[in-house]
């Protein structure tokens, strides 16, 4: 049972990564949007997330909920020694919901739309970047139980340059998922090419990102080179990554939409699977060496059954129902109420 909820636990990081990625993508995308472009970019994003937004979050909640019950070591370590970036993304995902529902629905259109979409924005932006930064965190060896001193022991293990490149990476990614799949959004012609301008600026600005992620890993010391490339599985990963991204962008010039978005989906579960294959079953990596491990670290064996029953009959309920809820605004998304500000 451990490895059911082992796998589900990754499933529900990965889908959080990429659908909650472009959903935060898609307000990061507007963010560095100029303000002639930025009501077009906004209308075409709010009709394509804006049915489905909050289910993207599902997938974080799931993701605790299993640390929670089944592995309650690591997930104390990192809510303890992590509770800072922790607050700030969840106070992010607060106000972006928030900002969201009131910058489109709000009875009253005053000069508030502008606070509501300048919240809406950042919270965008700011989110993405913890999330990142607490994955680097994890994976680091920063975090230390034995620290006394409050910021060698909660400050040092996220602010430091190697996480902060992997939150940076994150908001990159985030903005090259949105735009990938807001292409077969737009509507052809003037639209559609912009988003594909944007797709390739946000392709290019991820790269980047990606690169200084490795080369603060070697200023900080950290082998981050030999996990990626230091066994077959991660680098075949990165080659499938790399040869998907050839394959999207030949495909995105001949005019497809959908399988592209399936493309950079799966270079996204590429990139987490060759960073979590040579950890696998550590989940998080602590200053003295030590792991906390998925199969050391686990609940009592009736919990985990239990956690794991739960899992899947949940799943056989609940994901029927969150895919046709994603199919039917595909097939018959109407137009809401939309304002421009």
């Amino acid at each position: 049972m451990e490895y059911v909820i082992i796998g589900f636990l990754w499933l529900s990081i990965l889908l959080y990564l990429v659908l909650g990625g472009a959903d935060f993508g898609a307000g990061i995308i507007e963010l560095f949007t100029s303000k002639a472009h930025r009501y077009r970019t906004r209308k075409t994003a709010y009709e394509a997330i804006g049915p489905i937004w909050e289910a993207n979050h599902m997938w974080l909640i799931i993701a605790v909920v299993i640390l929670f019950v089944g592995f309650p070591v690591i997930y104390s370590t990192m809510s303890i020694y992590l509770h800072i970036p922790l607050v700030a993304m969840l106070l992010g995902i607060t106000a972006r919901g928030t900002a969201f529902v009131f910058r489109n629905y709000d009875a009253v259109i005053d000069n508030m739309q502008r606070v509501y979409n300048r919240i809406f924005l950042l919270s965008s932006f700011i989110t993405p970047l913890f999330l990142g930064m607490i994955a680097g965190s994890v994976i680091s060896g920063r975090i230390d139980p034995s620290e006394t001193d409050f910021t060698s022991a909660y400050i040092w293990p996220w602010l430091n340059w190697f996480s902060l490149t992997i939150g940076l990476f994150t908001v990159g990614l985030c903005g090259f998922l949105a735009s990938v799949y807001l292409i077969g959004e737009a509507k052809p012609g003037d639209d559609r090419n912009s988003f594909i301008r944007k797709a390739k600026q946000w392709n290019v600005v991820a790269v980047v990102c990606g690169a200084l992620v490795f080369i603060a890993s070697l200023t900080e010391n950290i082998p981050l080179m030999s996990w990626v490339f230091g066994n077959p599985f991660g680098a075949t990963a990165v080659i499938a990554a790399s040869f998907s991204l050839v394959v999207l962008w030949i495909l995105v010039k001949r005019g497809k939409t959908v399988v592209p978005r399936v493309l950079a989906g799966f270079q996204a579960s590429m990139i987490l699977l060759a960073v979590s294959y040579v950890h696998f079953p550590n989940f998080v990596i602590l200053k003295n060496g030590e792991h906390l491990s998925l199969f050391e670290h686990q609940a009592p064996e009736a919990t985990m059954t239990a956690l794991a029953w739960a899992l899947i009959i949940g799943s056989l309920f609940i994901l029927p129902s969150l895919f046709y809820l994603y199919y039917s605004f595909q097939k018959d998304r109407h137009e809401g109420s939309f304002v421009e500000h």
